[in-house]
């Protein structure tokens, strides 16, 4: 497979992010999202997280976005500003190429390039392939809250994962 070109998302991605996120909310543990987001929410949170100088990528293959990445602030306090959390999903038909790698890859830079000192993933339902690209990418687990989420009839922990981007 050819490497994926990874560039900044824009607003006119919107659709093709909502149509991959949709997937995963329809199909997957990995959102608690229930109900997926419309292409005009995606289009503001892209606008939204750029607005606040925090990367928002994609990946492309073919001229068509296949998966997408972003980093915002961890939460909404001031402490927290050197924290980011980050939110990865690759297209359904593109998963297991190591796109979710590429994307956290460049992600991570992208991160520390904009001043994060610390980035945290909050994998909902425990994902196995999410925990395992994001330990291949350095990160380590941090914690686990058990049965916080209930989609498809089951209880399902999330996992924090941790990495420090200092000397990226």
């Amino acid at each position: 497979m050819p490497d994926p070109i990874i560039r900044d998302a824009v607003p006119g991605d919107a659709a093709a992010i909502a149509a991959i996120y949709a997937h995963h909310v329809r199909h997957g543990t990995a959102t608690f999202d229930i109900d997926p987001p419309a292409a005009d929410a995606w289009a503001a949170k892209i606008a939204g997280i750029a607005g606040r100088n925090s990367p928002f990528i994609v990946a492309m293959m073919d001229g068509a976005v296949v998966g997408y990445a972003y980093a915002a602030q961890f939460r909404d306090r001031p402490a927290y500003a050197g924290t980011c959390e980050n939110s990865i999903y690759v297209a359904a038909d593109q998963v297991g190429r190591g796109l979710g790698a590429a994307l956290l890859t460049a992600l991570v830079a992208k991160a520390a390039d904009a001043g994060f000192g610390q980035m945290i993933a909050v994998i909902g339902g425990a994902e196995p392939a999410s925990v395992a690209v994001h330990a291949r990418c350095g990160f380590v687990e941090a914690g686990r809250l058990r049965n916080v989420g209930r989609k498809f009839g089951r209880l399902l922990d999330t996992v924090y994962m941790q990495r420090d981007l200092q000397g990226c």
